[in-house]
């Protein structure tokens, strides 16, 4: 299973010294609150304490309809769009989109991360440059409200925790509409499909999604792209168009 150098860079959020600590990337969804509320205040004077408990960078874009839960971190040169709603506990880094219509709720995003159509993203953390395409959203809360088991291949792995959405390793790319199921992991440089399903992680680092087309088959993706194993793109592809 994969554990946070696995799949994250952690020197692409303010989140490092924190997230170190842990083994599972859910290990570190209970603390993000208590996370925020203490680096908030050794910010500096780049950053504004905008209400309470809310910091938004200078050069950070936050339109007038959007709405910022206490606590929140927007980092430099992220935008907020219209419509927006940060309900809280949200840890956002440099150089990202909240778009319009856009949930966020308990949640780290790594610099670089664009949620910008009609997302919610709740109990997750999403990695450097990983991208949500339109309508899709994390599932947080098992329909039974069972508690979140991790499943890898016959590996189980109890999290002991009953709102946990998905942890997005580095440049994933999330089809659009995709339900990510509460427990989802997805490898680096994974490209789940529109409409998918769950995405445990597999060996090859790719991922398996069960197919919402066919609930019965299963679907092998997550074409790995050409600076896999690599600590970062190629130029050409190191700035992506926001969306």
């Amino acid at each position: 299973m994969y554990t946070i150098p696995e799949l994250f860079d952690l020197d692409h959020t303010l989140a490092k010294d924190y997230l170190s600590q842990f083994t599972y990337p859910w290990e570190a969804l209970a603390g993000i609150k208590d996370l925020i509320l203490a680096l908030g205040p050794t910010l500096g004077e780049d950053y504004s304490e905008v209400s309470e408990h809310v910091w938004v960078h200078k050069t950070a874009k936050v339109f007038p309809s959007a709405y910022l839960g206490a606590p929140c971190i927007i980092g430099p040169n992220t935008e907020v769009r219209h419509g927006a709603f940060i309900r809280g506990s949200a840890l956002v880094g440099a150089d990202c989109v909240v778009g319009n219509s856009v949930e966020l709720k308990n949640v780290i995003l790594f610099d670089h991360v664009q949620t910008p159509h009609y997302n919610y993203v709740g109990d997750s953390i999403l990695g450097y440059y990983s991208h949500m395409g339109a309508g899709s959203i994390t599932s947080n809360v098992k329909s039974d409200k069972k508690l979140v088991v991790v499943h890898n291949g016959t590996e189980q792995i109890e999290t002991g925790i009953k709102k946990f959405g998905a942890m997005l390793g580095d440049y994933v790319e999330v089809g659009c509409n995709a339900v990510c199921n509460p427990g989802t992991v997805i490898g680096r440089h994974s490209k789940p499909p529109a409409s998918a399903g769950s995405c445990p992680k597999t060996a090859s680092g790719a991922t398996t999604v069960r197919s919402a087309r066919r609930p019965d088959t299963f679907e092998k993706i997550g074409r790995i792209l050409p600076w896999a194993n690599t600590s970062a793109p190629t130029a050409s592809a190191a700035k992506p168009t926001r969306t």
